[in-house]
């Protein structure tokens, strides 16, 4: 067997390849689409192979995620959203929430905010329902391939944060403020606390803003000593500056910034009462304050 340029025999640069980029051994469809993917870096002839796993029945789970993950990277979100919802029902149930994930991901990058907020709503029916945790209190997630444990009330918050992030770029300010404030009260981030107080100071309502941000400054909230968050901290404050002191807003009844309440969801769900999670009983006395 030849030699290449880096003094390997082509069987060992294809080992090489397998150990570096982790790769599936075999030469099926999608271990050839990965190599593709990782190794040749064409992602046009990846998202064929990733097809042809697809129809031959090889990884369905992986080929399916992986050819929607390339398809967005190579404009294509359209295409790959279309690919989920067509062919998600050949992959296993274990790989709904991560399709689910990717499709979020997707809705982000096509502007359809009503599609994400609409499953994000989902993702949060399921924790209810317990689908995701499985009645256990954490549960293994992914992210740039390593692995580590999330909590109910991370996950929670997490969803909590995209929810209120849609809203925003609805312009629902009302509606984002009740679910940031209601992710803050469950596993806070300055992000969040940013976040809510943009959605404040849209609604002329200042000085709940800047008091917000206090208690970033105070130290009061994880990651307060990032160096960025610190920084889009002072540029609220800036532009804070030329307003003065404003009277709380009323309680507002927010059932007429939102279309559906999560308490109302809570209750659509009531036979599933018995499987409910510790998250939910700290949420559903918000009856006037969080919807979703």
């Amino acid at each position: 067997m030849k030699n290449n340029n880096n003094g390997c025999t082509k069987k060992e640069q294809l080992e090489c390849n397998h150990i570096v980029h982790k790769l599936p051994p075999g030469d099926s469809p999608y271990v050839r689409a990965k190599y593709a993917q990782l190794v040749e870096k064409d992602a046009e002839a990846a998202i064929v192979l990733f097809w042809k796993a697809i129809n031959a029945g090889d990884r369905v789970d992986s080929a399916l995620k992986d050819m929607a993950v390339v398809m967005k990277q190579q404009d294509r979100a359209e295409e790959a959203i279309e690919a989920i919802k067509s062919f998600r029902d050949r992959c296993s149930k274990q790989a709904q929430e991560s399709l689910d994930n990717v499709l979020i991901d997707l809705y982000k990058k096509c502007g359809k905010l009503e599609e994400q907020i609409e499953l994000l709503k989902q993702k949060l029916r399921m924790i209810y329902q317990g689908e995701v945790f499985n009645g256990k209190p954490t549960k293994t997630a992914r992210s740039h391939g390593r692995k580590f444990q999330v909590t109910i009330k991370q996950e929670t918050s997490r969803i909590l944060g995209n929810l209120g992030w849609a809203y925003m770029q609805q312009s629902n300010y009302a509606a984002a403020e009740v679910v940031y404030r209601k992710a803050q009260e469950i596993d806070p981030d300055v992000n969040k606390a940013c976040n809510l107080c943009t959605c404040l100071q849209k609604q002329s309502r200042y000085t709940e803003a800047r008091s917000v941000l206090e208690d970033v400054i105070r130290g009061k909230i994880s990651g307060s000593d990032d160096p960025k968050s610190k920084n889009r901290v002072e540029e609220l404050l800036k532009e804070l500056e030329p307003f003065g002191y404003t009277s709380p807003s009323p309680k507002l009844n927010l059932e007429d910034a939102f279309l559906d309440g999560l308490d109302q969801l809570i209750n659509q769900y009531a036979p599933f009462r018995s499987r409910r999670l510790p998250i939910f009983e700290e949420i559903s006395p918000c009856r006037d304050q969080l919807a979703c």
